[in-house]
């Protein structure tokens, strides 16, 4: 046995050595050179991962106060306004937006001019908290109701809306503050904010102080587009106080004016005035991504009237890809909504309600404010509201079954 373990050693012994003479004897590699002047090689260096951000501009039509809303908004026990119940149902869904806009049709000149409706309308300041309250953070104040209790209301609004936390573009209190561009900023994009009127229902702005109102001027829309855009706005949005008013179609006047706008480079446009719903349309080519609403209806007020008492949030979702400068609008969508009046201890109460969601409350009993009446028109008015809005695709219903 120990014979056989000496010989298996040699075995072993041989085979290494044999092992190490053929890796000697193995042909060298070829040395690397290189030419005179020449720089080796580098790997390139891995590519820095893309930073893609997307944000939400939510948007909404007319916010008016009519008298019957402005006296059911005053709370007897503590003596003073809040509208806050007014918009509650609503607050959960303008809350998934990074920035919610809105028109604010109304002055908000002081309680000593005596707070009024239509036609000149002047109401409390605390709608602009409650505004705050929901969600909201800029206000157009261009509007055919801008004058309505001349310079000491636009500049007392101003006034009233910036104690309270809310932006305001399309007025302002001089020709500096008239020319800044209003710029909004969220996760690396940036957002200019314009606003112009068709006019302030014949009543005059005061000479040389024509920086009061925006009004629709071509020349100086195109000019503060530029400026917006060398400014270095990523998306030009336009708060257009424009159209007829309780017309469901855009005039020739409105596209028209649409056309100018994108050709000039505007990207989203917002329109108000109507106070019904008019089609949303969204465009996407070559030339970039348009999207215009000619008119988002009524978000409150105290109009009754088929169409008149309804409107919608509507939802834009922005996409840009920061390290490429690249941008597109990632989604168009629209949450139809109505105003619900109810009388509830001998006094009337406002609310806006998201339909779809209120007929399913109203369903559940869930909601012991919904009458049998109220689901029918709520159920008028998502099938009006869906069938209408947008007609060539492009822009989906929120949470539509």
């Amino acid at each position: 046995m120990k014979k056989n373990f000496i010989l298996a050693a040699l075995v072993l012994l041989a085979t290494l050595v044999l092992l190490g003479l053929l890796w000697l004897e193995r042909e060298p590699a070829a040395p690397v050179t290189t030419e005179p002047g020449a720089v080796e090689a580098e790997l390139p260096p891995e590519p820095e991962p893309e930073l893609v951000t997307s944000i939400t501009l939510a948007s909404v039509g007319d916010i008016m106060a009519h008298m019957p809303q402005v006296n059911a908004a005053f709370d007897r026990e503590r003596g003073e306004y809040d509208f806050t119940p007014c918009f509650a149902p609503v607050k959960p869904h303008l809350a998934e937006a990074d920035i919610a806009v809105a028109n604010l049709e109304t002055t908000l000149a002081g309680p000593e001019q005596g707070y009024s409706g239509y036609p000149r309308f002047n109401s409390p300041a605390e709608l602009a908290a409650a505004l705050r309250w929901a969600g909201f953070h800029l206000v157009s104040t261009a509007n055919n109701h801008s004058l309505d209790r001349g310079e000491k209301g636009v500049l007392s609004t101003l006034d009233n809306l910036a104690t309270h936390g809310l932006l305001a573009v399309g007025t302002y209190r001089s020709w500096e503050e008239r020319e800044a561009i209003t710029m909004l900023e969220r996760e690396g994009q940036c957002l200019a904010i314009l606003a112009y009127t068709y006019g302030t229902n014949g009543i005059p702005l005061p000479k040389g102080k024509e920086y009061l109102v925006k009004l629709i001027d071509r020349d100086e829309m195109a000019q503060d587009i530029a400026r917006a855009r060398e400014g270095g706005a990523d998306w030009i949005v336009i708060l257009l106080h424009f159209g007829h008013e309780y017309h469901r179609h855009p005039s020739p006047e409105q596209e028209e004016l649409v056309a100018f706008l994108f050709a000039q480079g505007a990207d989203i446009i917002l329109g108000s005035h109507p106070h019904v719903l008019q089609p949303v349309k969204f465009f996407s080519g070559e030339g970039g991504d348009r999207l215009v609403a000619y008119s988002q209806g009524n978000f409150i007020s105290n109009q009754r009237d088929r169409y008149r008492d309804s409107g919608m949030i509507l939802y834009v979702t922005l996409e840009k890809n920061v390290t490429r400068g690249e941008k597109r609008i990632k989604a168009v969508e629209y949450l139809p909504t109505w105003v619900h009046r109810y009388r509830l201890d001998g006094r009337l109460h406002y609310r806006v309600l998201p339909v779809q969601e209120a007929m399913r409350a109203y369903e559940g009993g869930a909601d012991p404010y919904l009458t049998e009446g109220d689901w029918h028109r709520l159920r008028e008015v998502w099938e009006e509201t869906v069938s209408w809005v947008a007609p060539e695709g492009g822009v989906r219903v929120r949470g539509g079954d």
